[in-house]
């Protein structure tokens, strides 16, 4: 049960992160610097508080799950969900203190190419999410 649960998390982390890359981003980046910004912050917002304990809780079903049947490829998956952590904190989170001290009155150029990056970043997020789940998926079929 562990194990499933594990891949229905990671699949709803992995669909809420490519609708950033493949729906808002685009969205955002039609808009002006100062508008951009301003949906920015609040939609980053609600995003970490959805995606971060998806990812949390994903990693501990995956070890239960690993732990349960012995099979390591659920410990991978739990492994491979938990990098959002690492990877936001010490990749992305630069951008986002940049993007949150700056005020949409103030955004300009380099405040545009912040956010187009950040985007960018953002799809490393969706390629681990993607990656979880077909890992947790390739588990499941094994235990099949």
């Amino acid at each position: 049960m562990s194990g499933l649960l594990a891949l229905i998390t990671a699949s709803i982390f992995f669909g809420a992160a490519i609708y950033i890359n493949v729906a808002e981003q685009p969205a955002r980046l039609s808009l002006d610097g100062g508008a951009a910004l301003r949906e920015w912050g609040p939609a980053y917002r609600r995003g970490f508080e959805m995606q971060a304990p998806l990812a949390i809780i994903s990693c501990l079903l995956g070890a239960a799950a690993w732990w349960q049947t012995g099979n390591p490829l659920w410990g991978l998956g739990a492994a491979v969900i938990i990098l959002n952590w690492p990877y936001t904190l010490y990749i992305i989170m630069p951008i986002n203190e940049r993007l949150e001290t700056t005020q949409p009155d103030q955004a300009n150029a380099e405040t545009r190419e912040l956010i187009a990056r950040w985007g960018k970043l953002h799809a490393g997020r969706s390629a681990l999410g993607a990656a979880a789940t077909a890992i947790y998926l390739i588990a499941a079929a094994d235990g099949v």
